[in-house]
């Protein structure tokens, strides 16, 4: 049982040239990461170009329907990934829908013995707390993805200063998680720099730190907890993609980050030194 180094390779997409993970290509990247000891890469596609630098690949992937997941755990599993993180659903289903998702997902999982995880999510069947715990009571082998920044902002943790008291209501689902999303975000914005004023640091290191607890409490003696930074940028490619997550200003002459008001890989080398000191602690 332990906290392996993974990334998620949308940290490394669009950096400035400044960044101390800029490389002319992703196979220079991926190189630089297997170098600087991460183990396991998180990506959407290019699962081959992961295993030939020697890291291993982590799936994503995107299901509405019960349908489209056998498919996925079949695919992945025989791709070699080491597990699939899914955005499962849209947020409007139904109860009975949430649970013709959640019977299909662990049925194609004993199937194909590939492990499926559900992130934790806006615009997905996750997206509200309550219902969250609701459906992991239905289904207790559910194990999620922590992405809590979509929690904690989205449902704003702070609110009324009763964190500590919305966080331990989280535990069903935080003692079910088996990897993490490392992006720490603010009451008002989902992602941001690890430098500004506040008490959000803090308390993402009270959610990890209990992330951890949980983990080492409930999951088997083989199992791994996976801590992959996803920081991702404004925008991708040309004509752009947005994705709003880096909070971009209009860059400066001679600005070395481009617009951005840090350096993502830098801050994801300090999140993956906080997530330890969280698993230390748990």
């Amino acid at each position: 049982m332990r906290l392996r180094r993974d990334i998620n390779l949308g940290t490394m997409l669009a950096l400035p040239r400044a960044s101390l993970g800029w490389r002319a290509s992703l196979d220079e990247q991926l190189a630089l990461l297997r170098d600087l000891g991460y183990q396991g890469v998180q990506a959407w596609d290019g699962f081959d170009r992961i295993h030939r630098a020697g890291l291993l690949p982590l799936g994503m992937a995107r299901a509405t329907r019960p349908a489209e997941l056998d498919g996925i755990a079949r695919r992945h599993r025989d791709q070699g990934l080491g597990f699939t993180n899914l955005h499962l659903g849209t947020g409007f289903e139904t109860d009975a829908e949430l649970d013709a998702l959640a019977a299909a997902l662990l049925d194609a999982q004993a199937r194909h013995s590939h492990v499926l995880l559900v992130e934790t999510h806006r615009a997905t069947a996750t997206q509200d707390i309550w219902r969250t715990l609701e459906w992991v009571k239905r289904f207790p082998g559910l194990r999620f993805t922590a992405d809590l920044s979509h929690w904690y902002t989205g449902h704003e943790l702070t609110y009324g200063g009763e964190f500590e008291q919305r966080r331990a209501r989280l535990t069903p689902v935080l003692e079910r998680v088996r990897a993490i999303h490392g992006r720490i975000g603010n009451s008002g914005c989902l992602q941001t720099p690890l430098d500004r004023p506040g008490d959000y640091l803090a308390h993402y290191q009270a959610l990890w730190t209990a992330t951890c607890a949980g983990f080492l409490r409930h999951a088997g003696p083989d199992e791994v907890l996976s801590f992959a930074p996803e920081l991702l940028p404004m925008s991708v490619g040309e004509p752009p993609l947005w994705l709003h997550y880096q909070q971009a200003t209009q860059a400066a002459p001679h600005d070395p980050w481009q617009g951005e008001p840090c350096d993502r890989f830098a801050d994801a080398e300090r999140l993956w030194r906080i997530a330890r000191a969280c698993f230390d602690a748990a």
